[in-house]
């Protein structure tokens, strides 16, 4: 799809930038540790990241996008054997995409092999814009595989998975954020939207918090399957947010990627 990269980049920039200086400006809680090795650590796993999923491109034809125009070139997929509307077939992607998101959220916590890969993002002792980025590359790999097998399965439209991408990318930073929404906002917007404040129950070190509030975008999923809590046992200033290593290991970018790989 033409300018695919150019939008994604822009909007994962512009909007990194605003909710960066927001939780500058309006923090919700204090940091542990200091903000610049955690940056450098979280941030050079992205570029991990893309490095990896470029390596991917090199093993397989066809990454998400390429792979929704290759189904609708071959007529595969569920909405290419359709004649609907585009705009339903768009919103009607973006909530399969995400369920699928939740329901692969939900698996790496109760699947031990992948929790060992998942607990990189679980690690982070603070959360802020950053935590967004902050996966393990094997993670990010599983999770790519798992997007194009889907995409071939429903056929949406290119700009369908363009757009997943977006809003999952800008919603899964916003979360993250170390953002002080009014009580009145928050309760407002996570009626539909997964907030700061409903996801930062899901990194508290509490394992029946941490199994909870599995979504990144939408906030319905936890709410229908039973898997939502309100607010942390410990309140918002007083939990800990982390695992069990509550030193500075997990602001280290070597220790990160070994951690899977360590017996506990």
């Amino acid at each position: 799809m033409e300018h695919e990269t150019l939008i994604r980049l822009t909007a994962f920039l512009g909007l990194f930038a605003l909710f960066a200086l927001i939780e500058t400006i309006w923090p919700r809680r204090d940091r542990v540790q200091a903000r610049p090795g955690r940056w450098l650590t979280n941030i050079a796993l992205v570029v991990i990241d893309s490095a990896a999923t470029r390596l991917l491109a090199l093993g397989l034809p066809l990454l998400a996008v390429g792979a929704a125009l290759d189904a609708a070139a071959n007529g595969w997929g569920l909405f290419n054997m359709t004649n609907w509307p585009l705009g339903l077939e768009i919103l009607l992607a973006i909530l399969i995409f995400d369920l699928a998101i939740w329901t692969q959220h939900l698996v790496t916590h109760k699947i031990p092999v992948l929790w060992r890969f998942h607990r990189v993002h679980h690690a982070d002792r603070d959360l802020d814009v950053t935590s967004a980025l902050r996966f393990h590359p094997v993670e990010i790999l599983f999770s790519m595989l798992l997007k194009i097998g889907l995409v071939y399965l429903l056929g949406p439209a290119a700009i369908a998975v363009v757009l997943f991408e977006v809003i999952l990318n800008g919603t899964a930073m916003f979360n993250h954020a170390n953002i002080r929404l009014p009580l009145g906002l928050d309760r407002l917007i996570r009626t539909l939207l997964v907030t700061p404040d409903m996801h930062r129950v899901h990194h508290s070190d509490i394992r029946s918090e941490h199994d909870s509030n599995y979504g990144f975008a939408l906030s319905i999923w936890d709410r229908l399957f039973g898997t939502y809590i309100e607010q942390p046992k410990q309140g918002h200033d007083r939990m800990t947010v982390g695992l069990q290593w509550q030193d500075d290991r997990p602001a280290r970018l070597g220790w990160v990627l070994a951690l899977p790989f360590f017996r506990k």
